[in-house]
């Protein structure tokens, strides 16, 4: 039986523009690292893909401007709303689709699609049999032979930004942690966008497990911003172009390095269905 999304979660994404978050900055970063795991396995020919939980479809424009056909769904009405606005604004490439929908009931059909990006729903689902009905779907309705790029917070998140920003003054963020370490369950008493919302982080192993037990292969687990979000110099280093250079390759030469995976906020899982 699927569990009810949380109220908190809407409330959320109601208080920040979740695409301005990606456009400067760690968010940049995350953009800018997601998008070269993606191109990398993407196939050349053109392919049918489905951006589940995609916001207000970042990704997805990105993709449709690359000549695919693109379909957005997410749980959150508002980023459906902006979504169809920009796509009606897109002369030549607009989205195929866009609907407010739930990641363990797709509206597709069987093998129906190539690629489905999955960069949200399985952290905001919190127990790990919605996590599995979710990724289910996904190998329901993709073709043999199709990639998923399943994105995930880390389980340590919390840990490395209390330690870098100085939220451990802060006795509340600290139970936060504790709770995040303890099993991944990551709960925000206060309300506060900045402290994130009730959400799964993921260990990278567990990743892995959940997407080899719906069905796929992996390709890797890779990381996204790694550590360099967590640098004291961070900001003034990505604003310098040569030294933005610098970072990228560095994360780049480590992404799949087992002890590095976890150390930025986010990683990437990426699978196949097997022919």
């Amino acid at each position: 039986m699927s569990h009810s999304l949380p109220s908190e979660m809407f409330d959320h994404y109601r208080q920040i523009d979740e695409s301005k978050r990606l456009a400067s900055g760690a968010g940049e970063l995350e953009q800018i690292r997601t998008k070269e795991l993606i191109e990398r396995a993407l196939p050349d020919e053109p392919s049918v893909i489905l951006d589940v939980g995609g916001a207000a479809g970042v990704y997805s424009f990105w993709l449709a401007r690359k000549g695919h056909e693109v379909h957005l769904i997410d749980a959150v009405p508002d980023h459906i709303i902006q979504a169809r606005v920009a796509s009606e604004g897109q002369a030549t490439h607009p989205l195929a689709g866009c609907e407010v929908g739930d990641a363990r009931e797709l509206r597709r059909a069987d093998a129906s699609v190539d690629v489905v990006l999955m960069l949200g729903p399985l952290y905001h689902l919190t127990e790990r049999d919605d996590r599995l009905r979710a990724l289910r779907e996904v190998h329901r309705v993709m073709r043999p032979s199709g990639l998923i790029f399943a994105a995930a917070v880390s389980r340590f998140a919390s840990l490395l930004s209390g330690m870098t920003y100085g939220y451990l003054k802060d006795s509340v963020f600290v139970d936060i942690i504790r709770r995040d370490l303890a099993d991944g369950q990551h709960r925000n008493p206060t309300g506060s966008p900045f402290y994130f919302t009730t959400t799964f982080f993921h260990h990278p192993d567990e990743l892995r497990g959940e997407m080899e037990e719906a069905g796929f292969t992996i390709d890797s687990v890779a990381a996204l911003e790694g550590p360099a979000k967590w640098m004291r110099n961070f900001e003034a280093d990505w604003q310098d172009e040569g030294r933005r250079s610098l970072l990228l390759e560095f994360l780049r030469t480590v992404e799949n390095e087992p002890a590095m995976v976890a150390t930025g906020s986010h990683f990437l899982g990426i699978g196949r269905k097997p022919s």
